[in-house]
């Protein structure tokens, strides 16, 4: 190819990767980010959702009370910010190695209209075995939302179809159901890992 071809074909995909990162930054980091609707989420305890897991059980925060616990909002059809997070949540979870299994880990959809608990079950199959993957009605999951103050908001596209765009942190929790903080998107494994250990300590 001549180099002036190549110049053209070379600078026309920089931009427009350029572009393609600065709209996920602008959705999941930037201005455009869902953010919280307050600056932390209740304690467990106080919180009061019903929701189920994905293999139909019944579920709420008063299980979670009494081991660390990490959860996670995003949705199944969710194109690269949910597998992303919840692959690296798997890695961080191999890190802890034994202890993997001394922390609730919870993937709460914001899209229970095509997550049912079939569909969660299918897709966290893909990732670490202590992922479960909870799903409820819309009423329960506004309420869930509301309690750990985050936001979504369906995305409507031309062709009928639709995505999600919703907060992107993981949220921490100690055994007593108290907030540690959160992991936020692109993260690195070096402060995300001793971030979940000192939630398992406290």
């Amino acid at each position: 190819m001549p180099r002036r071809k190549f110049l053209v074909y070379g600078g026309a995909g920089a931009l427009a990767l350029g572009g393609a990162l600065f709209a996920g930054w602008w959705q999941v980091d930037g201005p455009g980010a869902p953010g919280l609707t307050r600056q932390r989420p209740l304690p467990l305890s106080s919180m009061s959702f019903a929701l189920i897991d994905h293999e139909g059980n019944k579920v709420g925060p008063g299980m979670l009370i009494g081991q660390a616990t990490m959860v996670f909002f995003g949705f199944s059809n969710c194109p690269d910010i949910c597998p992303t997070t919840l692959s690296d949540i798997s890695k961080w979870l191999d890190a802890l190695g034994d202890d993997s299994d001394k922390i609730n880990v919870v993937f709460i959809t914001v899209d229970p209209d095509r997550d049912n608990a079939e569909a969660m079950a299918e897709y966290v199959r893909y990732f670490h075995p202590a992922i479960r993957g909870w799903t409820g009605s819309r009423k329960e999951t506004e309420k869930v939302a509301d309690e750990f103050g985050i936001t979504f908001e369906k995305m409507n596209f031309d062709n009928g179809g639709y995505s999600m765009n919703h907060t992107a942190s993981v949220f921490l929790f100690d055994k007593k159901g108290r907030f540690t903080g959160v992991i936020d998107y692109h993260e690195s494994k070096e402060f995300a890992v001793p971030k979940i250990q000192r939630a398992m300590r406290d």
